[in-house]
């Protein structure tokens, strides 16, 4: 085995872009001072599989917490969406804000389009294209290849080459590290921890940085997806973005300082620090939904006759937490007569909030819920 050598800049055209190393090969890991938090991030995140196996009706969860990624996800690369405007319809979006609204919903269909296709696809570099392609389907980024791995050089911060912070491998090397990548996440030979491969996928996709735009997007999304092929995740519950974003420089100065001193261990512990910190939060998250779901219930169950649609409209909450009457009542199969007693009586008995203050095209919100994820 051999010791880990993170790359080498590389003289071409008077830049130096940066050729990282090949990392599916026997390499030996600076893995001793890891065992402690990669401990503790398996125990959290056996942890949180449980709750998502127990609690009923998770995949009604699962899309909020997906839209909070794609939300967090986004702000990293200098979005502005809230998490309330992201689950908001476009027609309540101001116009300088549907770019940014729009960049968010992509993020969404990608991410559930990978975790659908994973059940027939392998995760690979083709299934990264493809979700590089929803990512920037009209947007501002739809005129830079959208999932096409990039046939120009690319570089990080500063206007040119010339001044730039970070300049990626070169184009003609591209196939080949990204070979190496997709060997990598499924060499099985490897004596590497699933989460420790994780760690290490995530820097080396974004040091390749294969896409002229979408790669940190991209890059977390291969975090997800490869946790859940690996079966270490049960169901899509952990995602990263939201650490990250809040640890925004160290999350760039750790990448930064494996490139420069091949200290990936600095890195692998900041990323094992996110596992353990998000799959708390989720964890959490989780004895919270529960305990409003009782109390919901316990409202919804003393409507009577109309407790049926209650318990239908409380289901359709948990994905969608912001409707009007129209959504309701397309969704429910309901008439307009019915959808708007039971918003009427929502609001009585304290789930929902109206929140427009008109007498017409009123929206709803289901505040409680919201609460929990923001």
């Amino acid at each position: 085995m051999k010791q880990y050598k993170a790359g080498k800049h590389i003289l071409h055209k008077g830049y130096k872009p940066f050729l990282p190393s090949f990392i599916n090969e026997e390499i030996e890991w600076p893995l001793a001072n890891l065992t402690v938090m990669l401990q503790e991030a398996s125990l959290m995140i056996g942890k949180l599989n449980t709750y998502a196996e127990l609690i009923p009706d998770i995949d009604f969860f699962i899309k909020m917490y997906a839209t909070k990624e794609a939300t967090t996800s986004n702000r990293i690369e200098g979005t502005k969406t809230t998490f309330d405007e992201a689950i908001t319809p476009i027609e309540q979006i101001t116009p300088e804000g549907r770019d940014d609204w729009s960049e968010v919903q992509n993020y969404i269909e990608a991410l559930n389009f990978s975790i659908t296709e994973l059940g027939r696809l392998p995760l690979s570099i083709r299934l990264l294209k493809q979700a590089h392609k929803i990512l920037l389907q009209g947007v501002r980024g739809k005129h830079k290849l959208p999932g096409e791995i990039r046939k120009s050089q690319n570089w990080i911060g500063g206007s040119s080459l010339k001044d730039a912070f970070f300049i990626p491998p070169e184009p003609n090397v591209l196939a080949d590290l990204l070979s190496d990548l997709e060997k990598f996440l499924h060499n099985e030979d490897l004596q590497v921890p699933e989460l420790i491969k994780a760690g290490i996928a995530h820097y080396q996709f974004e040091t390749i940085h294969p896409f002229l735009d979408g790669n940190g997007r991209v890059g977390r999304l291969l975090i997800i997806l490869y946790l859940i092929n690996t079966g270490i995740l049960k169901k899509p519950v952990l995602y990263i973005s939201d650490f990250f974003e809040r640890n925004r420089s160290s999350y760039y100065d750790t990448l930064s300082i494996v490139k420069e001193s091949s200290k990936i261990e600095i890195w692998l512990k900041f990323f094992l620090s996110g596992v353990i910190e998000t799959a708390k939060n989720s964890i959490k998250t989780f004895d919270e939904i529960i305990k409003l779901k009782k109390d919901v219930e316990s409202k919804v169950v003393g409507l009577g006759k109309k407790s049926k649609n209650g318990r239908r409209l409380i289901e359709l909450l948990y994905s969608k937490p912001k409707v009007n009457a129209k959504t309701i009542a397309q969704e429910l199969n309901l008439s307009v007569v019915s959808t708007n007693s039971l918003l009427k009586i929502f609001v009585e008995i304290g789930i929902l909030q109206e929140t427009t203050g008109l007498n017409r095209n009123r929206f709803y919100v289901f505040e409680d819920y919201l609460k929990i994820f923001r």
